[in-house]
This record gives C-alpha cells, structure tokens and sequence, in this order.
C-alpha cells in the first residue's frame, strides 16, 4: 500500500540528521523501531519500485521459455522421428550396399571361374586327341591281353636256352598258331617292354649287365622265370652282373 507520495511525503524526515537510529534510541526504544521501520520501508519501496518491472519481465520471459520449450520439445520429437526413419532408410541403404557388394564379389568369383574353365578347356583340348587314341589303345590292349600274356608265358618259359634268332623265331611261329586259333595278340608287341621297365634295366646296367636285347631277354628270364636259369657265360658277364645284383642280399659264391 505504499505509494510514491507517500515516499515523497516521508523523504524531508529522513534526509534530516538526527532521523536514524542512534538519536532515536536516545529518545525512546519504541520511537527507534518506527525510525528504523520506515526508513526500511522507503528503502523497500525504491528497490520494489525497480524489481517489479523485472518480476513482470521474468513472468514474461518464463512464459516465452516455455513456449520455447514446448516448440522445442515438439522439434525434438519430430527429429528424433526423422532420425529414426533416417536410420532405417540407412540400415536398408547399408543393406543394399552390403548386398550389391556380395554380388559383385560373386560375379567377379564366377568370372575367375570362368577364366579358369576357359583356360582349361583350351588347354586340355589338345589332349582330347591324345586322350582318344590312347583310350582306344588301352581298349585293344584289354583285347589282346590274352594273347599278350600268353606270349610273355612262353617267352619265359621256353626261350632260355636259345640264341636271339631262334627267340624270334619261336615268337613267329607261336604267333601262327594264335592266328589260326583266333587268339588275339598285339601285331607289335614288344616283350622287353612289356616284362621290364626302363628303370629296371638301368639299374642292370650300372650292375654290369649288357645294354643288347639279348643280354636283357636274358635278365628278364633269370628274375621273371620260375625255374632256376642256366646261364651259359662265357664272358662272365652273367657272373659279375648277378654278383653285383644280390650283393646286398648274402649271396655266397663258391669259387
């Protein structure tokens, strides 16, 4: 209820110098509260006078905070949806990325394959005739098989004790025979390769036995025949090579 009047009215006491405290109490104790009262509520009046102005502000400015708040709130729940429906349309962009790439690495395996396959199938077309004509060889050797056996057998079995001539003509003759029976054989058939292979006579050889055919005709027939051969050596070429053969193996020589 204080109003400026008021103040304005008051004002000429309390610019006087004995209107405080200190004179007041020398008067009366009840007199220095009133003093010290009104001087307060003067004091309160002026800075009243300024606070109000900054209380309707405040009141104000709250009140435009909270609109703020309630647009910015309203913002943040649109963003936070947008952000959302940002990272699905990223979670579906990274899977699509994710996939294309897959694809593109299955395209690029599957075109490497295809190099590959290419590069093999040109490479192994030269061996498509190869392959053919040793298919239909091995074809003929199951046919002639028989015959072929039958052959080396005989070769073993009889050929020993003769010379290369009379070897080659026992084959001829044999071969009549299976002709007139029907007996299939191979027309080139090579016995020394069929009974021995190359590393074998190597290995001959370095143990001193002759490289001719008849000297390995002669191998063939002392380690393939059943029956214990009868070398006629006069050279002692037979001699040295068994000695060196089953060096490794006790054999005793009776000199």
């Amino acid at each position: 209820s204080i109003t400026e009047e008021t103040v304005e009215l008051l004002q000429p006491y309390l610019d006087m110098e004995d209107y405080n405290l200190e004179t007041a109490k020398k008067v009366c104790g009840n007199v220095a509260g009133l003093c010290s009262w009104t001087q307060a509520m003067a004091y309160f009046y002026g800075i009243n006078k300024e606070v109000l102005p900054l209380k309707a502000n405040l009141a104000l400015q709250e009140g435009r905070l909270a609109a703020a708040q309630m647009e910015l709130n309203s913002a943040q729940n649109q963003l936070d949806e947008k952000q959302m429906e940002l990272d699905e349309v990223q979670a579906m962009y990274d899977a699509a990325v994710k996939e294309k790439q897959a694809l593109l690495d299955d395209a690029e395996a599957c075109r490497r394959k295809m190099s590959n396959a290419t590069a093999l199938i040109e490479g192994l077309g030269g061996e498509k005739l190869r392959w053919t004509a040793s298919s239909k060889n091995f074809q003929n050797q199951i046919i002639n098989l028989v015959g072929n056996v039958l052959l080396a057998t005989g070769f073993l079995s009889y050929s020993g004790p003769f010379n290369q001539e009379y070897r080659n003509l026992l084959l001829q003759l044999w071969k009549k025979e299976m002709d007139s029976s029907k007996i299939p054989y191979s027309k080139n058939l090579n016995l020394t390769g069929m009974l021995v292979d190359n590393a074998t006579v190597g290995e001959w050889n370095l143990q001193g036995l002759p490289n001719d055919d008849l000297s390995i005709q002669n191998g063939i027939i002392v380690t393939k025949a059943s029956r214990y051969p009868l070398l006629i050596d006069p050279q002692g070429q037979g001699k040295i090579w068994i000695k060196n053969k089953e060096k490794n193996n006790g054999l005793q020589v009776n000199s």
